[in-house]
């Protein structure tokens, strides 16, 4: 009988530090995971009115819980009513490709790949990428 407490409590111990484990990566703000990332993306690219994403930020603020933050291009003549509703479009098909993405900030800006300040060139090590569609 003993043997088995003290196996019950060994097998305890272990649940134990494996969840502390995954709640200390959680409270640390853990990205999303790659293919969540290629969701996002995907989900991003196809919105008519998105040229391009510019750059993507994702952190776990809970196990069902994801922030996501983006700059997206979009047309220099496109008007501020237009933008809005691109907005809109963007975090609805975010929200359907990854219902966990609940909290979502998404910055419009025009991409100028001449440029040197905001909007200008995506730094090399980030994922910058166009729709292919031409649209």
């Amino acid at each position: 009988m003993a043997h088995r407490r003290t196996s019950s409590r060994r097998a305890t111990a272990t649940i134990a530090v494996l969840l502390a484990r995954e709640i200390t990566s959680l409270l640390i703000g853990e990205a999303a995971l790659p293919e969540q990332v290629d969701k996002i993306h995907a989900a991003i690219l196809k919105t008519p009115g998105v040229d391009q994403l510019i750059h993507l930020r994702t952190v776990h603020l809970g196990p069902d819980d994801l922030l996501v933050a983006a700059k997206i291009g979009v047309p220099a003549n496109t008007a501020a009513e237009d933008i809005a509703a691109t907005i809109d479009a963007a975090e609805a098909r975010i929200r359907g490709a990854l219902p966990i993405a609940r909290i979502i900030y998404l910055e419009p800006d025009i991409y100028r790949a001449d440029a040197g300040g905001p909007g200008g060139p995506v730094p090399s090590n980030a994922r910058a990428e166009r729709r292919q569609d031409g649209a």
